[in-house]
């Protein structure tokens, strides 16, 4: 009987697993199925350039897939009910029930309106392929105007500060305004922090610091403060949040939402169900749960897929390392930042700024897409380590831990 692995979404995380699954699992052994919403590749890291009007890759998931053992279904999840280990999923020909023995949890997050009035109705943001166009078409039409017009992005986090300084670049008739909650870059080091308000200079972007928005209308933001910022678009860049099936499947979960993970990323609730990525509440080796970062989804993607590898096989579980390590922030095409973290997560003195650091961030987000682009590393079968048998005491329902002493979790 063959162990049905269906795997929840294609992002950084999600193909990461399924690849790697691929390339260890031979088709006699398991039957790996990915569900996806989209049936491209999104390169997630790089919406704020697509919304900026630059093109990028996103590569068919049935062609990053083909000639591997994984099943792709374009579709989008419902419902998941771990009691039953069903997956309930809607497409274009109605949807129905998959049934899993492993699930692996890797839909990653969504925009998060906190609750602020009028985001939903009046706001853009770049969480999506889907809403990054949608961006990208009304900032078409604000440059083809003779006046221009006003952006406005909230949000001082790595996505606001990468989309607002890519308009800024990409589309120089448009004003871009900056609005942080508290001093721009406050979580980088005194240089870095210098060398960000200096790119944003150079670039003719409006900071404004120290400012909360609690609404947002169509042409205007309304900051708590009383300031009213007018806007010809409003970006919303202020933060992630789950998606919320996992709270509705009963799985142990946060207040946020996201799943509580051992530190094999199997659910502590339900050992069939692994989740990587943002939807994952991994405590890190420096003891502090891993942030919502593509670092952190290829940690838990390594981690999770080298659990379920050794628990089916009977063979050890190695222990991979958690760690946050820092953060490489684009300022348009040719400047950059990479700030290193301590174990502590607070910012290293040192840090990488200019051309430098933007070669270092194309190269990451190169090697990201091949890897994402090639899920058995282009391996032909007869060259993979396949494991063609499980072992004999293996049942689908309760997959035996490594034997004692081989698993270091």
């Amino acid at each position: 009987m063959k162990h049905r692995i269906v795997v929840l979404g294609a992002g950084y995380a999600g193909a990461h697993v399924a690849g790697t699954l691929a390339r260890r699992l031979s088709p006699a052994a398991a039957e790996i199925t990915v569900v996806n919403a989209e049936p491209d590749f999104v390169q997630r890291l790089r919406l704020h350039q697509l919304a900026a009007g630059q093109d990028i890759a996103a590569p068919r998931l049935a062609d990053v897939f083909a000639g591997t053992p994984v099943r792709l279904r374009v579709a989008r999840v419902t419902a998941v009910d771990p009691e039953r280990r069903v997956v309930t999923v809607a497409d274009a020909e109605g949807g129905g029930d998959l049934g899993y023995d492993t699930l692996v949890h890797a839909l990653g997050s969504h925009v998060a309106d906190h609750g602020v009035p009028g985001v939903a109705e009046h706001a853009f943001d770049v969480a999506s392929r889907p809403a990054a166009l949608r961006l990208r078409a009304h900032l078409d039409h604000l440059a083809r105007r003779p006046e221009g017009g006003k952006v406005l992005v909230v949000g001082d986090g790595l996505t606001g500060i990468e989309t607002a300084t890519e308009i800024a670049e990409s589309r120089p008739g448009l004003s871009v305004t900056l609005l942080a909650r508290r001093e721009l870059g406050a979580t980088l080091s005194a240089g870095a922090r210098l060398h960000l308000r200096r790119a944003c200079g150079r670039l003719g972007v409006t900071v404004v610091e120290h400012t909360a928005v609690e609404a947002v209308e169509a042409t205007r933001a309304l900051c708590a403060d009383g300031t009213v910022l007018e806007a010809d678009a409003t970006v919303w860049a202020a933060g992630f949040a789950v998606q919320p099936i996992a709270a509705a499947s009963g799985l142990e979960v946060t207040e946020t939402g996201r799943i509580v993970v051992d530190r094999t990323m199997r659910s502590v609730s339900h050992p069939d169900v692994y989740a990587v990525g943002d939807g994952a509440h991994a405590i890190g080796d420096n003891g502090r749960p891993l942030p919502m970062s593509c670092a952190s989804a290829g940690f838990t993607g390594k981690q999770a897929a080298a659990a379920i590898l050794g628990r089916l096989t009977g063979g050890g579980i190695p222990r991979v390392k958690l760690t946050y390590v820092g953060n490489h922030i684009s300022l348009g095409r040719r400047d950059a930042l990479v700030q290193v973290v301590d174990g502590a997560a607070r910012p290293k003195p040192k840090f990488l700024g200019g051309g430098g650091a933007a070669r270092i961030k194309a190269a990451i987000l190169a090697t990201a897409l091949w890897a994402t682009s090639h899920p058995t590393f282009g391996l032909p079968g007869r060259k993979r380590r396949l494991v063609t048998t499980l072992p004999d005491a293996w049942a689908p329902a309760h997959a035996p831990e490594a034997p004692a002493g081989k698993a270091a979790v």
